[in-house]
């Protein structure tokens, strides 16, 4: 009796560590990441599970602050920070969006992920299990400190310390899910890969 109850509280301790850690992962990503590179995969769904969208991109950061998401067609669609502005192209629509980068940092998953070590100024972080998904993967859930940043609540995942995926659910309960591949970490990225060129004829939005 003793042995089996001595394996049930040891079978209990491995598998809370083995989900336990999505706060540390993220943490040694901050730590350990100036500059990544990867293609992505995403989808967003509604509030029903439908598929509203399904488009792959290339992304790359350099932190503090400096990101670039590139989406391909159909909704081909470029988000550029050089560390002060963040520019939102839209291709199809012909317009460019400009945030100052206060206003983005706690707004979009890729300032959280480019941003400073202060994430948790702007996120309440929470290691949950997400077992009906990929085994193996370490979640963190991240809950914007601010009502207003668009989104309700983050997922983070990392498997064996690589940041493999990201899901956000929006205030209209919009679920968008991102897996990244081929990531590669800390390469040496051109400057003027976050420097954002204004294309002619198109409109701009904000300032």
């Amino acid at each position: 009796m003793k042995h089996q109850l001595l394996g049930l509280v040891l079978g209990f301790f491995v598998t809370t560590q083995a989900w336990a850690d999505g706060v540390a992962a993220l943490n040694a990503f901050y730590r350990n990441t100036n500059s990544m590179r990867a293609a992505f995969h995403q989808t967003v769904k509604d509030a029903q599970g439908n598929i509203v969208q399904e488009v792959e991109g290339k992304m790359q950061l350099d932190r503090p602050n400096k990101f670039r998401w590139d989406y391909n067609k159909p909704y081909e669609q470029q988000i550029i920070s050089d560390g002060k502005d963040v520019f939102l192209l839209d291709t199809e629509l012909e317009q460019v969006t400009i945030r100052s980068l206060d206003q983005a940092v706690g707004m979009t998953p890729a300032a959280l992920l480019a941003g400073g070590d202060g994430v948790d100024q702007n996120f309440n972080l929470k290691n949950i299990k997400r077992p009906m998904l990929e085994s193996g993967v370490e979640w963190v859930q991240a809950l914007p400190k601010e009502e207003n940043g668009g989104f309700e609540r983050i997922y983070i995942g990392f498997k064996e310390g690589e940041l493999r995926y990201m899901e956000m659910v929006d205030s209209f309960k919009h679920t968008t899910a991102i897996a990244f591949k081929h990531v590669e970490r800390n390469p040496r990225l051109r400057l003027e890969t976050f420097l954002f060129k204004m294309p002619a004829g198109v409109d701009v939005v904000g300032e």
